[in-house]
């Protein structure tokens, strides 16, 4: 496709343009000059501004498509649809907006496309109100620190890696190593602990089987009615693939701005990315590093910047994002994974040799950090789990030396042992989220040297023995552990006391 003059156009689309520019005038008023791949080159509307709607009169009705290059003799429209109702020589009009998509409690439990279009078959959406796609994040000086936590159930997160809400924690590593597992286990603890937080999904060019097994999931633990999933497939044109990250971000923004509480996942940037790419290459946009635009990096911080904890002038409500990438070969220093690192406020890497030796979740204590949720930790975890981190670090860098066989003094078999202990401890079968009591007791019973003559096979078993005697034995002081406090002295004795007779079950002869 080349750029043409007015003078090089067909003499059909001369006579079309002369004739709106003696009825009209082409400040409001455009004519396609062509159109193809999803993209409308648009002649006229001289007064049209970045994002804004194009009503686009074909012969089957109105497509609609938005501006993204304004340049001296013709606009850029990508659009939202397909391009085959579409020709040159349709007349284009000015909306007069920039995209908005209906938002509010309306939607909680419901599917939908970027637009606010609903797909899971449960009849329209009828909303009171409706959000700007795109919307200037919030100033510092409207923001708080993060001091909230928003407990995953994942037990190596909420201990070594906390999120708080209002922050923005990556989630990054290859394809199938278990990324979307951590965010759906994540939204299913926000039920399961009735915190009230509504979780949105969005799926960004993911197969639609795989969202459909998310959303029975979500049914099945009865999270759905506090979730928002808005959904995109590999067939979707990229203008939606575009919109859908920005559009459920409006979502979660009506509720953080009526001061409740929202968690936002991207699923994944990686696609979001591409399909931009995709945009910016047909609209003749020069190509950059790996052929990425050059404002591929303001595409995420605009973003991710939305995510924030409010201040109490403003109601105190959050918006917490837990975006996805997917690195290829485990390559985090790859353009994509280091511009959104460098937006984030920390990340969790997921390793897939660890995924592929049985340890899942599959998350690195070297690579991955929280730069905020160390200050929004509850005081019972943070009380138990202050070194964990760099046991678990340091052991894993032993390890690799000790399976040379060579001689090794006393304390670093104990640190070897610890640390296969904490392994093991740390593994999670997936949907099933750990509460705060029971990530304390587990934790303690492992760091404190309870489970010290444990076999690191029969680690889990001694976990659940422990778990059942203290809810059969200690119910009040666990309920109490479970707001989240330092434990008491009585509590403290009482998880060793128990502790100590859950092990003598599983030790080694």
């Amino acid at each position: 496709m080349t750029q043409l003059s007015i003078a090089e156009l067909s003499k059909d689309l001369r006579v079309a343009i002369e004739r709106l520019e003696q009825k009209e005038g082409l400040e409001s008023v455009g004519v396609v000059v062509r159109v193809g791949d999803g993209v409308a080159w648009v002649h006229g509307l001289h007064k049209a501004g970045y994002s804004e709607v194009l009503k686009i009169e074909t012969a089957n009705g109105v497509v609609e498509a938005f501006a993204l290059n304004l340049m001296e003799d013709e606009i850029g429209a990508v659009l939202l649809g397909t391009d085959s109702e579409v020709s040159a020589g349709d007349t284009v009009r000015l909306s007069g907006s920039v995209l908005k998509v209906p938002v509010g409690p309306e939607l909680l439990g419901r599917v939908v496309d970027p637009l606010g279009r609903p797909l899971d078959g449960a009849g329209p959406i009828k909303t009171k109100q409706f959000g700007l796609v795109e919307r200037e994040a919030i100033g510092v000086m409207d923001r708080k620190s993060v001091f909230e936590p928003l407990m995953t159930g994942v037990m190596a997160i909420d201990a070594m890696f906390p999120i708080g809400r209002g922050q923005r924690e990556l989630i990054i590593g290859d394809r199938q190593t278990g990324k979307t597992a951590l965010t759906i286990d994540t939204m299913i603890n926000q039920g399961k602990q009735k915190t009230g937080v509504v979780n949105v999904y969005v799926a960004i060019g993911q197969k639609l089987s795989k969202v459909a097994r998310l959303i029975d999931r979500l049914k099945a633990e009865g999270v759905m009615d506090q979730t928002i999933v808005v959904a995109t497939g590999p067939s979707d044109p990229a203008s939606l693939l575009y919109l859908a990250p920005y559009a459920a971000t409006a979502m979660g923004e009506y509720f953080r701005d009526n001061k409740q509480h929202a968690l936002m996942i991207y699923d994944d940037l990686t696609k979001h990315a591409v399909a931009y790419r995709q945009m910016s290459l047909l609209l003749r946009r020069p190509p950059g590093r790996e052929a990425y635009p050059g404002d591929v990096f303001y595409l995420h911080s605009r973003l991710l910047e939305r995510s924030a904890k409010l201040s109490d002038k403003l109601g105190g409500g959050s918006l917490t994002a837990l975006p996805i990438i997917e690195t290829q070969a485990g390559d985090i220093s790859a353009y994509i994974p280091t511009n959104v690192i460098s937006i984030t406020d920390g990340q969790i890497f997921l390793e897939t040799d660890l995924f592929y030796q049985g340890i899942r979740p599959a998350i690195s204590a070297g690579l991955s950090v929280s730069r905020v949720g160390g200050a929004a930790q509850t005081k019972a975890v943070k009380s138990v789990s202050s070194h964990l981190k760099l046991g678990l670090s340091q052991f894993r860098e032993l390890a690799s030396f000790a399976q040379f066989g060579s001689d090794l003094d006393d304390a670093t078999k104990a640190q070897i042992d610890r640390g296969q202990r904490l392994t093991e401890l740390l593994k999670q079968h997936q949907y099933q989220p750990a509460s705060i009591w029971e990530q304390v007791a587990s934790i303690f019973a492992v760091t404190n040297g309870l489970f010290d003559n444990v076999l690191p096979a029969k680690i889990k078993d001694a976990q659940t023995a422990l778990l059942t005697r203290l809810w059969k034995d200690h119910k009040p002081a666990m309920q109490e552990l479970e707001k989240g406090d330092k434990p008491t002295d009585a509590t403290i004795k009482a998880l060793t006391d128990v502790a100590k007779a859950a092990a003598k079950g599983f030790e080694s002869k």
